[in-house]
């Protein structure tokens, strides 16, 4: 889904760093962690889109060894790859991004595992770093298993400390560390380069900067998150559930502010984006996928899946339709069980009816139709009626043909048009009838054989055992 583009000015041009290179072994998955799917789009892809309306000078992605399908995978990311081949820690990891990263940058550091946190809120944590010192994204938990927690001491962040690495005590502290921080790439470096694999996972810990920051008096800044939904991370799958009814809800909500009508939010499946115009009414269990625009007064019925097209105004798809690719105009009716495959056009007041499949065709005008049809690789002009069982045979075993019908043509029942072919405007189609040659404007064509009754033959019956 689409993103805010929130950015307050930092005091330096902005340098975002994103942690992906963990192993992601509870996922249980051969698919690497951040390129499991969330929203129709991979977990980083989510992390690099928030970054990116931030608007920084670079994005630099921290990946693993054999993370090589990461980049395959994102081949036209607007980041810079970075390999960590050891993992030896978040400090590590982030060590071998900050060669790249000048002096004088401010340096943000996302993790491709948090995808749902907001462009608006790290902005503030950027703004809140001040002129030289360390702003660090916090939240506060009832139940902060497995976090990091912040060790303050009147009042002032003196350190973090790992949950594995804490006493009894510390263990009860409710504000805990996200991960997420800004600070100066400059004092940052020197930070890093300080860090020791002293503690029980003999691992360089990010989170030990913030008492080096503290030993040298830079200022730290917490920053509680205000949604703490924002900064949950993905482990395993069914955190991975959790985040999507997360990100469904989100998206659903955006939709309603904006007009759109929802039969029941929890039914409904984003993975891309929709621009949806007023008044559009969606019922339950629909599907968007990719790129999807819906025009003012759209009704898509229960159980439909639209990808990657457009719907123009006063249209209606009743239920369980499957659209892709697809261009409809204005005040149409589709369905139901209604199939567009990939460069259906659609003019508008055209009426395509349950189990007809439309496919790489145009439809003119007022064209129709209402029932057991298909229309593939055509040009069909206005006010054109297809009728039942009509289909255009328009592939010879080898290639695809185009077939043309010229205005106001009428196709009786259980008719088939072999292409390539023309059927001239105003010509019908006797029902039954197989056309193989040009049928001419304005007249009746009957291509079938007459009728008869074969005295002698008998219906084959299956052998005796």
């Amino acid at each position: 889904m689409a993103r805010p583009s929130a950015r307050t000015a930092a005091p330096r041009p902005l340098s975002v760093v994103i942690l992906a290179a963990g192993e992601g072994k509870r996922m249980r998955s051969a698919l690497p962690k951040v390129l499991q799917p969330l929203g129709g789009a991979p977990l980083l892809t989510h992390v690099i889109a928030t970054a990116r309306a931030l608007e920084p000078q670079a994005i630099y992605v921290v990946y693993g060894a054999g993370g090589e399908r990461v980049r395959a995978a994102l081949p036209e990311a607007p980041v810079q790859w970075v390999l960590q081949s050891e993992r030896l820690g978040t400090g590590h990891a982030l060590r071998q991004a900050m060669p790249h990263i000048p002096a004088g940058h401010e340096v943000l550091v996302l993790y491709g595992d948090v995808p749902l946190i907001r462009a608006a809120t790290l902005a503030a944590l950027i703004g809140r770093a001040g002129t030289g010192g360390v702003a660090l994204l916090t939240v506060r938990l009832e139940s902060p298993e497995g976090y990091g927690r912040i060790v303050r001491a009147g009042g002032r962040v003196r350190r973090i400390v790992e949950q594995q690495d804490a006493s009894a005590r510390q263990r009860g502290i409710r504000e805990c560390n996200t991960g997420v921080l800004a600070a100066p790439a400059g004092p940052l470096q020197r930070w890093l380069a300080q860090l020791t694999r002293g503690n029980s996972q003999g691992e360089y810990y990010l989170t030990d900067v913030i008492a080096l920051a503290v030993r040298e008096k830079v200022p730290v800044e917490p920053v509680p998150v205000a949604d703490p939904q924002e900064v949950l991370g993905v482990n395993d799958k069914a955190q991975l559930a959790q985040l999507e009814a997360l990100q469904r809800a989100r998206v659903a909500r955006e939709l309603m502010l904006g007009g759109v009508t929802l039969a029941d939010p929890a039914r409904l499946d984003v993975r891309g984006t929709v621009s949806a115009g007023r008044d559009v009414f969606i019922d339950v269990n629909v599907v968007f996928e990719g790129r999807v625009i819906l025009g003012e007064g759209v009704r898509i019925g229960a159980g439909c899946v639209v990808r990657d097209s457009e719907i123009g105004a006063g249209t209606e798809v009743h239920p369980h339709c499957v659209i892709e690719r697809a261009r409809i105009g204005e005040r149409c009716s589709i369905g139901p069980f209604a199939r567009f495959r990939p460069s259906a056009t659609l003019a508008g007041e055209v009426h395509i009816g349950n189990f007809v499949e439309v496919k790489n065709s145009e439809l003119g005008s007022g064209s129709k139709a209402n029932h057991l049809a298909y229309v593939g690789d055509a040009t069909v002009g206005a006010r054109v009626n297809i009728g039942a069982g009509t289909i255009i045979a328009n592939y010879d075993g080898a290639l695809k043909h185009r077939t043309v019908i010229e205005d106001d043509v009428h196709t009786g029942s259980n008719s088939v048009l072999v292409a390539p072919i023309t059927i001239g405007a105003g010509a019908t189609i006797a029902a039954g009838s197989t056309v193989t040659h040009a049928a001419p404007a304005g007249k009746l064509t009957v291509a079938r054989a007459r009728q008869t009754v074969i005295e002698h033959w008998r219906r084959p019956v299956k052998p005796r055992r």
